[in-house]
């Protein structure tokens, strides 16, 4: 099942195009990695297809009204604050807006969505935590809860592991890598390119706004790619645990 469509997606900061005519589908079961450098339009291209930014071209998403939307897709922006002294339980239960009336409180499903999402992240024990004392790196865990708490067939998620410590980012992603073999579908951009290998089923490599590859990860991470996209010199080394991108220097 198609979880996104996009066609001929165009974001525009002025009148330069920040993504230029991007097309791509997520279906069901994947976890999709969208690499490439600073600047190169990753994020605008997750909130082109949220519409959370004025765009042009289709996004099956964003021409949803935003209750439905809120069903269909969650969100992890990439600046993630928490501003209220609230409960991780509070904050992670915030994930559940989009299906309670107004004024409404948990119902069973609920609470179990939210207990299901705080065990993932290994937060259980951080449940009656004020959230705003908790460490950026624990705090970023507790909104990522929040994200698996919406219990959305797709979740987009903008550099969910910057600042995580590395067995939180692989924590993370083994959670992202499980989502999909249930069947959900994953769309995240990450920097950590051996990550992005390892755990993808597919890359999406975006450079200057445009779509410059789209498939499997052996076919996509290749030298040539590095050098042309990220203008990095690298070695790629094939391990038991999948491709190792050694960075070794930079083009000019």
């Amino acid at each position: 099942m198609t979880l996104l469509s996009l066609k001929n997606l165009t974001v525009r900061r002025g009148e330069c195009p920040v993504v230029d005519n991007a097309t791509l589908t997520i279906k069901d079961g994947e976890c999709v990695g969208l690499i490439g450098p600073n600047g190169a339009g990753k994020t605008s291209l997750l909130r082109g297809a949220l519409g959370l930014l004025p765009h042009e071209g289709q996004s099956n998403l964003a021409q949803l009204p935003a209750k439905d939307r809120a069903a269909e897709a969650a969100w992890l922006p990439q600046k993630r604050e928490i501003a209220w002294p609230m409960s991780v339980e509070r904050v992670v239960a915030l994930g559940r807006l989009p299906y309670l009336a107004r004024g409404a409180s948990l119902a069973r499903e609920d609470e179990d969505a939210v207990n299901a999402a705080l065990s993932r992240m290994g937060l259980t024990n951080f449940r009656d935590r004020i959230a705003t004392q908790l460490s950026g790196g624990e705090q970023a865990r507790v909104l990522i809860a929040r994200s698996l708490a919406q219990d959305t067939p797709l979740l987009l998620a903008d550099e969910p592991i910057a600042g995580l410590d590395p067995a939180a980012q692989i924590a993370t992603l083994d959670v992202f890598q499980g989502l999909a073999r249930e069947g959900r579908a994953i769309f995240t951009s990450l920097h950590d390119l051996s990550l992005a290998a390892r755990y993808c089923t597919r890359l999406v490599v975006i450079s200057q706004g445009r779509i410059a590859a789209d498939g499997p990860t052996d076919q996509v991470l290749t030298k040539d790619m590095l050098a042309e996209v990220f203008h990095l010199r690298a070695d790629i080394v094939l391990t038991s645990s999948g491709p190792l991108v050694e960075p070794l220097g930079v083009l000019r």
